[in-house]
């Protein structure tokens, strides 16, 4: 059996340890003092209501990206080339996703909605985000490099890498449905990644999440797309540094989640999944009780009414 070495044990735990620490201290900054824009309060700028009808700040997207990057520039043990990429995946998929969340609309969601918009000669927002976001990949896959002995095989590992990245950076959003859900995958995904791929700067972001987690369970607020994708883009560049079997059995994993959400909810698959359902629901308050339906009308009777005495 296999052991993790000390030494990179503890650079991870270092990782992990920065990054929670700065993404408390981020968040506990820009909850304080939450920027505004183009003269709007920053309580209106970042607040918006959740799937309960509450309000939630989406702040803590801000907060994790800020605490990832900071921290994946300090963790030990890493390669200035890595901690190049990992700034270049976390930040500009956050910028991306920041971008996304204050002046996106709904009126376009999924590739198909983006893809049907862009044929209208309508530029969304979510399509400048995918867009910028398989830069960013590529940017970052470049960055890293690639092992391979071949000119050809450095550049089929930068693609799909780069592929890697966007992919994971999309799919992480597309779980940030529900109070703590993306940071949950992001940690059962992550957590393995962190042990195979041995770098600090792939536990930061875990540390950020963990940190972060208790405001996201508790419905004070939500990663959004700056933090998702963050997130997301983050998990991606880590799996990148696997061997490429690996990576190309992850990202046939990545790219059919991907093309399944436009056809499948994946709310609707875990809620009817018991094992799914419970992992989903740990550390969540309870749902909201669906109101009783009001009673209905009495149908007008067909006898008439009776004479008058």
């Amino acid at each position: 059996m296999t052991s993790i070495p000390t030494g990179t044990t503890l650079r991870a735990l270092a990782g992990a340890a920065l990054g929670a620490a700065a993404a408390r201290a981020a968040y506990t900054a820009l909850t304080r003092r939450p920027p505004g824009l183009d003269g709007r309060p920053g309580a209106e700028v970042w607040g918006r209501t959740n799937h309960r009808g509450e309000p939630v700040t989406l702040l803590e997207g801000p907060a994790f990206a800020a605490g990832a990057a900071v921290a994946g520039l300090l963790a030990p043990g890493a390669t200035g080339r890595v901690r190049a990429a990992a700034l270049l995946a976390g930040a500009g998929s956050g910028v991306l996703g920041g971008y996304d969340d204050l002046s996106g609309s709904a009126s376009s969601r999924g590739f198909k909605g983006h893809l049907k918009a862009l044929a209208r000669g309508e530029v969304t927002t979510g399509a400048v985000k995918l867009l910028g976001i398989g830069a960013v990949g590529l940017g970052a896959a470049a960055l890293a490099g690639s092992p391979a002995p071949t000119r050809a095989g450095r550049a089929f590992d930068v693609l799909l890498n780069g592929a890697l990245v966007a992919g994971s950076a999309n799919l992480m959003n597309l779980f940030d449905l529900r109070p703590g859900r993306a940071i949950k995958v992001g940690l059962i995904t992550g957590a393995p990644l962190a042990a195979t791929a041995g770098s600090a700067v792939v536990a930061a972001p875990l540390g950020a999440a963990v940190a972060l987690l208790p405001e996201d369970l508790g419905e004070r607020a939500m990663l959004g797309d700056t933090g998702a994708n963050a997130l997301g883009a983050l998990l991606g560049l880590a799996a990148a540094r696997l061997g490429r079997g690996p990576r190309l059995a992850a990202f046939a994993g990545v790219a059919g989640l991907n093309l399944a959400s436009e056809f499948v909810s994946f709310t609707k698959v875990i809620a009817s999944t018991p094992a799914l359902h419970r992992i989903d629901m740990l550390g969540r308050r309870a749902p909201a009780p669906v109101p009783a339906p009001a009673p209905a009308d009495p149908a007008p009777s067909d006898r008439p009414a009776p004479a008058a005495s």
